[in-house]
């Protein structure tokens, strides 16, 4: 086998390369979002099973220098509640090559945490953002604290990790008639919003194709009020969004339609969960564990050997709009974004 991971990279039977990495580095959240898990939270995982700081480090490295990764995107749960974050980051961009670090974070703690991030090395930032209506985010989330997440985005703006995006998930009935509002708050700022469908990755499992909002819905919210035109799709490369000019430009929106327009022939992602699983689609249905090779001894082309065969397994497509389609065991929240 070549052990060349710089020629071989990570990828699959289907023409496609893996070089975006999302590393979960916990399952824990302190917000409990309706579309997400239950009002009481779930039963997190055992500390022994997680992966601990240097193993993570290790892993991400050997993703880095063996296997061609270049974007490194820490998620969650929510990753701020990791102790370790900022020296993770830190030790992640000294590598060389040294990847473009990011992270997916709800904003609470992110005002805290800003600028230390910021001269760990993060680049930029994703921020989970569904209304900016304090009683319907309370609704949404069961926690009051939309304040703490308005300035963890004004917090984060002011730091240089730009740019900051927005990400929100419409639920009918409940925040899509502030798709408008919420677009406009992020316009004032300079924040990049991208609306997401709702996808079949809750922890109750009750996801429901028709009550969710579609791509084609959300631009008709928007529409009303905005001026929309597609961007130039020649710039969207292998991004999950597809984006489009407000008012001629040159600020946009983005619209991630996961569910009714599927982007997986361009899919250049894999997610290593927060206990060393590798995962070659946010809808797996198996994983390989990575974290038992690791602890056992395994030198860093066995690690990388292993990810490569891992990658063998991902298939053509999420498969949601088939019949035959079974949502994840896990859900997002032990996932990673």
């Amino acid at each position: 086998m070549i052990q060349d991971g710089t020629r071989t990279g990570l990828a699959d039977r289907y023409g496609r390369t893996a070089t975006d990495l999302r590393v979960s580095l916990t399952d824990r959240c302190n917000l409990r979002c309706t579309y997400c898990m239950p009002e009481e939270g779930l039963d997190w995982l055992a500390k022994p099973e997680l992966l601990t700081d240097d193993e993570v480090v290790r892993l991400v490295s050997v993703a880095v220098t063996h296997l061609g990764v270049h974007e490194i995107r820490f998620t969650g749960g929510e990753p701020l509640l990791r102790r370790g974050l900022v020296d993770i980051v830190r030790r992640t961009t000294d590598l060389a090559p040294r990847p473009e670090v990011s992270l997916t974070t709800n904003g609470i703690g992110l005002a805290r945490q800003a600028v230390a991030l910021k001269d760990a090395g993060l680049d930029r930032v994703n921020v989970s953002l569904d209304t900016v209506d304090q009683e319907t985010f309370k609704k949404m989330t069961r926690r009051d604290r939309l304040q703490d997440v308005i300035a963890g985005l004004e917090a984060a703006h002011d730091a240089g990790l730009t740019p900051v995006k927005v990400n929100a998930v419409l639920m009918r009935g409940v925040n899509d008639s502030g798709a408008p509002q919420l677009l406009e708050f992020c316009l004032e700022r300079g924040y990049e919003l991208r609306f997401i469908e709702q996808m079949p990755l809750d922890a109750q499992h009750g996801w429901d194709r028709s009550t969710m909002i579609t791509a084609d819905e959300i631009l008709g919210m928007l529409t009303e009020r905005f001026h929309l035109t597609p961007d130039d799709a020649s710039k969207r490369g292998s991004a999950p969004a597809e984006s489009f000019l407000v008012d001629g430009g040159p600020q946009t929106v983005g619209i991630i339609a996961s569910v009714t327009r599927p982007f997986c022939g361009d899919c250049d992602r894999v997610r290593l969960t927060a206990d060393g699983q590798v995962r070659d689609c946010l809808f797996a249905r198996t994983e390989s564990d990575l974290r038992t090779a690791l602890r056992a001894g395994a030198d860093d082309a066995e690690l990388a050997d292993r990810w490569r065969r891992a990658m063998l397994n991902k298939l053509p497509g999420h498969g949601i709009n088939d019949p035959s389609f079974l949502q994840p065991s896990r859900p997002m929240s032990a996932i990673g974004g």
